[in-house]
């Protein structure tokens, strides 16, 4: 099926008026003889990561100059070099929602005949994949790096206790209940921090829900109602073997105690782990993977694509822009950005993976894995607070008919986008 023209208007940026029409790089830029290639990454907190990636690719470059950008807030900048027709020569950024509206746009290059593909682990291309609105041909992104999230704990509190790892959603509450009964806690979290609210929603969700779940309820296949109950009642069931009122705690107070030892576990991100550590540097962190259902075969470790690159589409100087591609995913560049970042890399490889992720190696390496379900929510649909409301007010029916009422408010475009394809196609 051939890609069909997309509408010109990018619901990203709500300030982009319909019909305007978004364009990649237009012209080839030179400096002292070299090709330029710009890069702009929105992970802030990697900079020197790239500083150093930079200075080794032009070291060893005599054609192709390589300028990496790793601003804040890089997605609000890259939208409005867009919508200026100033955009860069390759963008990195995460595999979720904006993705899909780049994509959407026709903002990326079909990047199918890059030799590079060729190591990129299937499991993260398939993510790729299912973050299209409507099936699109071709490859638009290369997976660099991932992250993993699921149930952070404190391994010389397990060892001195004699506790075991489970492997099902009943081993687990026996596991809470047993800590509980000990005089410790089980569980904290950070809800006052709405976002942090996912971080076991996610983990959850990737045992019990359909990875493409946002995809068949805009098909009109499915419902959240149906789809998220279990879900729902599972994240609700953690209340009990966490500390008392989990709203009035930050992220940063999570993690705090945590690192001091008031808890045996913490349901959060590989990301966690350097906050973590600045204050415990001693502390002996491992993960395992979140055991939301009994069939221990139905589990995955919930990862996605943290960073990932695409070409603009109107980028004049695509075989330089390949070389940097390749360059990047040298086992060296990737290795070096792993350990900078506590990240899981997307190529195929014998990598050296931090310590605090042993738990979930065995997943990583079998790519029994399932990306994050909010990487399919609007922004603007703020699912975060919506499920931080339901956990304050057990309302379970109030939040899973908000899910589907809210979903269709701040879908229409896309769900009439796939109505559409679905109607051209034969519903397929």
């Amino acid at each position: 099926m051939k890609r069909k023209k997309a509408s010109a208007v990018w619901k990203a940026a709500a300030v982009v008026a319909a019909g305007l029409f978004l364009t990649g790089c237009g012209s080839s830029s030179t400096q002292d003889g070299k090709t330029v290639i710009e890069l702009v990454q929105y992970k802030p907190e990697a900079v020197k990561a790239f500083e150093a990636i930079e200075a080794r690719f032009n070291e060893t470059h005599d054609d192709i100059l390589l300028k990496i950008e790793s601003p804040n807030d890089a997605m609000t900048i890259l939208k409005t070099r867009f919508i200026k027709e100033d955009a860069p020569d390759i963008i990195g950024i995460g595999g979720d929602v904006n993705y899909s509206n780049f994509l959407d746009s026709e903002m990326l290059m079909d990047i199918s005949d890059f030799d590079g593909l060729a190591s990129i682990k299937q499991a993260y291309l398939d993510i790729d994949k299912n973050l299209e609105f409507v099936p699109t041909e071709g490859t638009y992104a290369v997976p660099y790096v991932a992250n993993a999230a699921g149930i952070l704990y404190n391994r010389d509190m397990f060892e001195e206790n004699g506790w075991e790892i489970p492997e099902t959603w009943t081993e687990f509450l026996e596991l809470c209940e047993t800590i509980q009964a000990s005089g410790q806690l089980p569980l904290y979290f950070g809800f006052k921090d709405t976002w942090t609210c996912l971080a076991p929603w996610n983990a959850i969700c990737v045992d019990l829900a359909p990875a493409d779940i946002c995809a068949q309820v805009n098909r009109g296949e499915a419902t959240f109602t149906e789809a998220y109950r279990e879900a729902a009642e599972k994240i609700y069931e953690l209340l009990q073997y966490a500390q008392n009122d989990p709203y009035g705690y930050s992220y940063n107070d999570a993690c705090t105690a945590f690192a001091r030892g008031e808890s045996a576990m913490y349901v959060i991100g590989s990301y966690a782990v350097p906050q973590i550590l600045s204050v415990n540097p001693e502390m002996n962190v491992d993960s395992f993977v979140f055991p939301a259902s009994d069939d221990p075969d139905e589990n995955q470790l919930n990862s996605g694509v943290d960073l990932q690159f695409s070409v603009m589409a109107d980028c004049e100087n695509k075989e330089a822009a390949y070389e940097v591609l390749r360059f990047l995913l040298e086992d060296e560049s990737i290795q070096a950005y792993l350990d900078d970042q506590n990240a899981v890399p997307c190529k195929e490889g014998d990598f050296e993976l931090p310590s605090m992720l042993d738990g979930m190696k065995s997943f990583i390496e079998e790519g029994r894995m399932a990306d994050y379900q909010d990487h399919y929510y609007p922004s603007e649909m703020s699912v975060d607070a919506i499920i931080q409301t339901y956990l304050m007010d057990g309302d379970i029916e109030a939040f899973l008919t908000r899910f589907d009422t809210d979903w269709v408010r701040y879908n229409r475009d896309i769900i009439r986008k796939v109505q559409k394809y679905q109607e051209e196609n034969g519903g397929n």
